[in-house]
């Protein structure tokens, strides 16, 4: 398995598995936090041996201590550094020259504190160079919990408990990791991993091999930045070979946020655009809080992506039926109409004075009638459907006689074995599923779901992990960063016009004479632009469909510019779009597609993609956009030319895939969409500057 770190040559990395599955640990330091790993490993039932080491104290946590490192009775698999960062560099070397497998630091003051201490990236660079071959998890980092096997290199306490299946985790903030264990909605953890600084080794990394155990159901991702790729890439197409959904829980959308992730782990969070584009090409779900993001791992855990989007939700209640009829408004899931199978099933249970739909209201008749709400939730899941979801909050157990919702829970259970539809039972509010319950419904094949916008949330984003998908092909992947420069509009044009893209029939001038003389020769009507503007409309530097010499001597002379631009002035516009695409360093090169022309900020309609596409991304791309009706021929007007957008972006896509190395930016704002053409009415290229 081969490795770049940050800041250090190619070399071979020892096997990551050593680590994460260790036989013996080693815990280097005597503070609190080192006794806490010590009593950790104890508590979880770590079965291998666990060997303090501290220069000068005979036992730590009621076990012996060795001298050094190099006193341990054989090289360790596992090792958890809990001293100063100066002291960790001279230990981790140390450890490495001994043939240890690999070390959790704990250490903070790396690169994450660079701005503070002027030196964290140097302190880095050496941490990473005294490893070696040896595997490292951190700087700045918790440690791991395998919840499998027993395994707690651990400096705190945390709340999870012992499983034989779950789903991993893998967080680049501690503190995250710590509440994450803590949770009480029911969803078993076979793997809590804290990355910090991921100086050497990623997430996509320290995924790909949690995925490869199969007692891992899903994975979890809370990413802060995204540090190789490629790795991203290898670690989406393992989880599909297998089977196995990710979830992500992106942050860094806002400017505070990018500032405290990059402050706080180093990460290159890079532009938020392109890390959800890059999170849905490679099919990997993304949440929008941490509820949802549980709440989703849970459902995939029990019950896997879904077959579709078609739900069907059940409840006593009229006014939970309409509040999850109106909380899915804000999803992709759909509520079918009910069929006469359904109906005739219903009704035999319910009788007439039951309104039948779906969401279902079945009312109280049937309350504690547990062969009774068997038969309504049956039939009611008949056709096709991905997932039955039945509203219930459960009583407070100290208060309340608890037995009277056992029905419900039993007639769940029972209607998923005979239909073999998914079933879940969820919360309108997430305190009124206790965990126990959640226990029990899991154990039974039941989602329990505590919230009734974050179970929607979740069910959506289940159905599209269900949705068949092919393998994207590799990323393209910009140059490096640096200094840059402008191609203006009349050069860009021709680059990209070489590679496919259709621009308008235009010629150059130096005077207002010579753009006369221009004009006559490409004919009217046409547009008229004053060169060496990038903002062309605020600075009154151009002038549209104009008919005569006459009028174009009048635009030329009041334009205060030094050279002009004529062009043919494009008919029969059914949209104005933009097609811009950015290097991002951090996830490839995004494309953003969207409404364009000088509407472009106030109508905000994009959607954004990575490089490379095909055609039929494009088109659905388009189709995404609220202007998709206006292209499609909105209310009989003509429909715009999809197969000449979509050729258009392709062009541009060619461009950049001929210049990767010095691309930063191209932006074509407007294309102008007509009913047979696709034209490029302005664009502007900003390249990496090699002089």
């Amino acid at each position: 398995m081969n490795h770049e770190g940050p800041g250090c040559g190619r070399v071979r990395m020892g096997d990551l598995r050593r680590l994460l599955k260790p036989r013996t640990i080693a815990v280097i330091g005597g503070g609190t936090w080192c006794a806490n790993v010590i009593r950790e490993c104890r508590k979880i039932g770590f079965a291998g041996e666990v060997w303090p080491v501290h220069p000068t104290r005979d036992e730590i946590d009621g076990l012996s201590a060795y001298r050094s490192v190099e006193a341990l009775p054989s090289p360790p698999d596992a090792s958890f550094i809990g001293i100063n960062r100066e002291a960790t560099i001279e230990v981790m070397r140390r450890l490495s020259r001994t043939g240890a497998g690999g070390a959790i630091c704990f250490a903070s003051g790396f690169r994450e504190a660079d701005a503070e201490l002027g030196d964290g990236g140097d302190m880095q660079k050496a941490l990473l160079e005294a490893a070696g071959e040896m595997r490292v998890l951190g700087p700045n980092c918790y440690g791991l919990l395998d919840l499998l096997d027993g395994v707690a290199l651990w400096p705190d306490q945390h709340g999870a408990r012992r499983t034989g299946r779950g789903v991993a985790v893998i967080t680049q903030s501690s503190n995250m990791a710590l509440n994450l264990t803590m949770q009480t909605r029911g969803l078993p953890f076979a793997y809590v991993v804290a990355g910090g600084n991921q100086a050497q080794t990623d997430q996509a990394e320290i995924g790909t091999v949690l995925l490869e155990d199969e007692r891992v159901t899903a994975l979890g991702l809370h990413v802060e930045g995204v540090g190789d790729v490629r790795r991203f890439e290898t670690m989406a197409r393992t989880a599909q070979s297998l089977g196995k959904p990710i979830v992500a829980l992106k942050v860094g959308v806002s400017e505070q946020a990018q500032a405290a992730t990059v402050s706080h782990t180093a990460s290159l969070a890079g532009s938020a655009t392109g890390a959800r584009a890059l999170l849905a090409r490679l099919g990997i779900g993304q949440a929008e809080s941490l509820p949802v993001f549980l709440e989703t791992l849970k459902l995939l855990h029990v019950a896997g992506p879904l077959a579709s989007n078609r739900i069907a939700s059940m409840s006593c209640s009229g006014g939970e039926a309409s509040l999850v009829a109106d909380t899915a408004l804000s999803t992709g899931l759909e509520f079918p109409p009910l069929s006469e199978m359904q109906r005739a099933g219903l009704a035999k249970v319910l009788g007439p004075k039951v309104a039948l739909a779906n969401p279902l209201d079945y009312h109280t008749y049937i309350w504690r009638d547990g062969p009774a709400l068997t038969a309504c939730f049956t039939a009611m899941m008949q056709g096709d459907l991905a997932l039955g979801v039945v509203i219930l909050d459960m009583p407070h157990a100290d208060r309340c006689d608890p037995t009277e919702w056992d029905s419900v829970l039993e007639a769940v259970e029972t209607t998923r074995k005979a239909t073999r539809v998914p079933m879940a039972i969820v919360s309108t509010l997430p305190e009124n599923m206790p965990e126990d319950v959640s226990d029990r419904l899991v154990a039974n094949g039941v989602v329990p779901l505590a919230g009734i916008p974050e179970a929607l949330a979740a069910i959506d984003t289940a159905a599209q992990l269900g949705r068949p998908r092919p393998e994207a092909p590799p990323l393209l992947i910009p140059g490096p960063d640096g200094p840059s420069r402008v191609i203006a509009e009349a050069e860009a044009k021709s680059a990209l016009a070489a590679h496919g893209l259709d621009v308008p029939k235009g010629a150059h001038a130096a005077s207002p004479e010579e753009a006369v003389k221009a004009a006559e020769q490409i004919g009217f009507p046409l547009v008229l632009k004053g060169k060496g503007m990038a903002h062309k409309t605020e600075a009154g530097a151009i002038a549209l469909d104009l008919h005569d010499p006459a009028a174009v001597d009048l635009e030329a002379r009041r334009m205060k510019t030094d050279g002009y631009l004529v062009e043919e002035m494009v008919a029969g516009a059914v949209a104005e779009l933009l097609v811009g695409v950015i290097a991002d360093p951090a996830h490839g090169f995004v494309l953003t597609l969207g409404a364009g022309g000088t509407m472009t900020e106030i109508l905000d309609d994009v959607t954004s993609l990575l490089l490379p596409v095909t055609e039929d991304d494009v088109l659905v791309a388009l189709d995404r956009l609220r202007i998709a009706p206006v292209l499609s021929g909105y209310r009989g007007a003509d429909a715009a030319d999809c197969s000449g957008i979509a050729s258009a972006v392709l062009a541009v896509q060619d461009y950049v895939v001929a210049n990767a190395e010095v691309v930063l930016e191209v932006e074509v704002n407007p294309l102008i969409a007509t009913s047979t053409r696709a034209v490029a009415a302005d664009a502007l290229i900003r390249l990496r500057d090699e002089r």
